[in-house]
């Protein structure tokens, strides 16, 4: 596996990546976490991935030169959350192509975030992940060194903040 740094060139792969997980996600009757409808066939989802973007650094991880799966770190959370009161990076879009389930992309993802986050120096990893249903992906994110720090919500979606201290 092969991880490089993206741009906004790869805005369209990574809006691929998010149609592909809520596909997937429905098929499964998890509509909660990112809803039912293709990221790229909403103007709002489409702008914010922009957004994203252009305020952080993509990633993305590659298998056989095959996108994989990809992240975006930024120097804070999105507007709807506070910032930490201390330097930190924050993970946004974290998300792997169905096709590589199961072979460790998005572990490879969040540790290449932790090396990112001691390159620059800053010792404070974090990212919030839907907390609904039955909070597999909290417990994902804790399995991946994150402790949960505080829930969120935004509209009716609910949501927790998870940290990860990181030896600069």
């Amino acid at each position: 596996m092969k991880i490089r740094q993206g741009g906004g060139d790869d805005i369209p792969l990574i809006l691929g990546m998010l149609d592909g997980a809520v596909e997937w996600l429905v098929s499964r009757g998890r509509a909660g976490q990112w809803g039912t409808e293709p990221w790229s066939t909403r103007p709002k989802a489409v702008e914010r991935v922009r957004e994203i973007v252009a305020s952080g650094t993509p990633w993305l991880a590659e298998i056989a030169g095959e996108p994989a799966g990809t992240l975006t770190l930024t120097p804070g959370p999105g507007t709807y959350l506070a910032p930490a009161g201390e330097p930190e990076v924050y993970v946004h879009l974290l998300v792997t192509d169905r096709r590589f389930a199961g072979r460790g992309v998005g572990a490879a993802l969040l540790a290449h975030a932790v090396e990112e986050t001691r390159r620059q120096g800053i010792g404070l990893l974090r990212v919030d992940c839907y907390a609904g249903d039955d909070g597999r992906l909290v417990a994902y994110y804790r399995a991946q060194g994150f402790s949960p720090t505080e829930r969120f919500t935004v509209g009716d979606w609910p949501g927790q903040i998870l940290a990860r201290r990181v030896t600069p």
